[in-house]
């Protein structure tokens, strides 16, 4: 069918549909009997943990436009009622999923693996005796009830709160209660038990055998355990605040109070304390979630970690380690890169934690996105500047659900005398970019590290991401002058090794692909290989969608959201599309062009979407060196072959599930090989 014939449903999935689908092949993870027993446990509440987030953001941004009785058609075709009816009938069905398969697999695979889940009515005679002490000295002095009447309004609950509601009676007068569930102490409790068994409790169960003890005198007619989930994204005019971290905090402490956009309940509530906690929240009653079993299975990362062993994990692996005596000779010697989680990110900490105390150095600069809470690289910067460097750090505190975090690192960071930037007004800096300016030989030389991934230890073991590092000249001229763009005034330039966003990303791509289209036409030789997060730049797309008609061949493996159809007749029948959900996250962003055989590689911090090409200060960049090229390419290629953790999406917008029972080939496994 030709293109012109085509509507934008024709042409796209919805972004909003291709995440929940997303997140359905996490949940097949879970569901998958060759995944070991903990880790299908993990991918349980990841699965939750970013239906949580789903949520939070784009069902919120759902719900606003609805309320303001928006009516018009987005880029993907849909009206918002339409695409809100949608995405609340699959995540029904994908929560039903969840829960048959936590009842009716994982729950029993841990008992019968010695790992329990227990309920009061299941304990022995010691662990009552236990809880009935971690009750009386633990939990009844932090937990307050709260009585709902004229003079005590339904309590303000932060988004994921759990709470109990409680319906009284006393004098034939009926009452309502809530009691939330305590915040500041584990919400899995591990019991006394046999040696070789790991038994635990949620706190909510304790609560509920005990809610008594809070109503004395009164008689409870029906208790529910309840969780709220809000609307958390941050309404700030950024180009009229007069101070971006002010305003970021006003916005933060609004959090609690938002609008709740997910209701869960026990299916078990009685139908009037149902109506009593949807009245109380301002919900509808055709959409809220009731569960039947443990609300909020996120719980169970804290399982696999205090019930982890080797036979129910994926096996133990130590990333490779880079030898070198000093990080900056090793720089000197040659570029390199460095693939996570497969290799060991040590090699960027000492990057900055040399610096920081290297009397050579003159100053350090820097972007954080993400950093984890105990970080060692924020510490060396702290020091730096402590050591009179001059250090300038850019931390971006509209990093989503980032924000209170990285507020914080800006205040240490500024009390230990570094120049802190907050961001830009109306853009996200999410490239990720470090400098080392250091004094040599009568001359300085600058140093810099690019990443595909965040400055972040912890998500660096689990994350799939190359760094590279170089002492080139004109790339440390390029990033000079990106800092400079980034902390004052200067105008970007398009540059000698890098190319930015949001000034000439896109139409970089868009160049590189036209190429392609020429060699097509000429030499029949055209093909892209891109690996990325997420592609859903409908402009980008249709570009592919452009050179698929020419007979380019392109290959494409996309971890999330793919908006683009592929292997349509007359739009995208050259275009195959992967995507890959396993043990690690798979988080590296790789662009290859054919270049008529003369393959060009690139790594970028940028996925293709609209909100990285337009809206965000991105970096793409070119590997020159042969070497890195081929080993680069490698990663594609071999990422591409897997035929175990791999999923093909069709013309149906389905995925299917690419398990092959010979000459198996495991990707992430390879690569674990390879280089340990």
């Amino acid at each position: 069918m030709p293109e012109a014939a085509l509507n934008e449903k024709d042409r796209f999935i919805h972004r909003d549909l291709s995440w929940l689908l997303f997140n359905e092949r996490v949940l097949e993870e879970a569901a998958e009997a060759e995944n070991p027993l903990l880790e299908r446990a993990r991918f349980l509440a990841i699965f939750a943990s970013n239906m949580d987030e789903f949520f939070m953001v784009r069902v919120a941004g759902l719900k606003r436009l609805l309320d303001a009785q928006y009516n018009r058609e987005d880029i993907y075709g849909y009206y918002p009622q339409d695409v809100f009816r949608q995405v609340r009938d699959k995540a029904s069905r994908l929560f039903e999923k969840l829960y048959t398969l936590y009842e009716d697999q994982l729950k029993p695979g841990l008992a019968a693996r010695n790992i329990f889940i227990r309920h009061v009515n299941d304990l022995n005679s010691d662990q009552q005796k236990f809880l009935k002490r971690f009750f009386d000295s633990t939990l009844y002095p932090i937990i307050t009830p709260m009585a709902i009447d004229q003079g005590h309004p339904f309590p303000v609950l932060a988004s994921k709160t759990l709470a109990f509601a409680v319906h009284l009676t006393r004098k034939e007068l009926t009452h309502l209660a809530v009691i939330p569930v305590p915040l500041s102490i584990p919400r899995l409790v591990k019991l006394p038990s046999a040696k070789d068994a790991f038994e635990f409790i949620l706190i909510d169960e304790i609560i509920r055998d005990n809610l008594k003890s809070f109503f004395r005198g009164y008689e409870i007619t029906g208790a529910s355990l309840f969780r709220l989930i809000r609307d958390s994204e941050l309404s700030v005019d950024e180009e009229f605040s007069p101070n971006l971290l002010l305003s970021i905090e006003e916005e933060i402490k609004k959090r609690p109070r938002a609008k709740v956009v997910q209701l869960t309940m026990e299916k078990s509530c009685p139908e009037p304390l149902l109506d009593a906690v949807m009245d109380a929240a301002g919900f509808f009653k055709d959409e809220v979630t009731c569960i039947e079993g443990e609300i909020d299975l996120t719980f169970l990362f804290k399982l696999v970690e205090q019930a982890g062993g080797t036979a129910l994990s994926f096996p133990m692996y130590i990333p490779a380690k880079m030898k070198y005596d000093n990080i900056f000779e090793r720089i000197k010697e040659e570029d390199f890169i460095l693939h996570m989680p497969y290799q060991s990110f040590q090699p960027t900490v000492d990057l900055i934690a040399s610096a920081s105390v290297d009397p050579d150095v003159l100053a350090i600069k820097m972007t954080l996105y993400r950093a984890s809470e105990d970080s060692e690289i924020i510490s060396a910067l702290k020091a730096a500047a402590k050591n009179k460097k001059q250090v300038t750090v850019l931390v971006e505190i509209k990093a989503r659900f980032d924000e209170e975090r990285n507020i914080g690192w800006v205040r240490q960071l500024e009390e230990a005398g570094c120049y802190v930037i907050y961001g830009i007004a109306g853009m996200k800096i999410h490239s990720k970019i470090a400098l080392i300016v250091r004094k040599e030989e009568n001359r300085t030389r600058r140093y810099v590290h690019l990443s595909t991934g965040n400055y972040n230890e912890k998500t660096a073991r689990v994350y799939t991401d190359i760094g590279y590092f170089t002492a080139n000249d004109d790339f440390a001229r390029d990033i000079s002058d990106v800092f400079n763009v980034i902390s004052g005034y200067s105008q970007p330039a398009r540059w000698k090794r890098v190319i930015s966003s949001p000034y000439d990303l896109r139409e970089y791509f868009f160049e590189m692909i036209d190429k392609e289209i020429e060699f097509q036409r000429k030499y029949k030789n055209g093909f892209v290989f891109a690996k990325m997060n997420s592609l859903e730049d409908v402009r980008m797309i249709d570009k592919l969608y452009e050179a698929s008609r020419e007979g380019v061949k392109i290959n494409l493996i996309v971890r999330g959201i793919c908006v683009l159809i592929p292997g349509v007749p007359g739009l995208s029948e050259n275009i195959t599309v992967k995507s890959i959900v396993g043990r690690f996250l798979e988080h590296s962003r790789i662009f290859l062009f054919n270049n008529n055989s003369e393959y060009r590689v690139f790594l970028s911090s940028a996925d293709w979407m609209s909100r990285n090409l337009d809206r965000r200060i991105e970096l793409l960049f070119e590997i020159h060196r042969g070497e890195l090229k081929e080993q680069l390419r490698s990663v594609l290629e071999n990422t591409w072959r897997d035929n175990q953790r791999s999923r093909v999406l069709l013309p149906q917008r389905t995925y299917s599930f690419i398990k092959a029972d010979e000459d198996v080939f495991n990707a992430q496994e390879f690569f674990i090989k390879k280089y340990t």
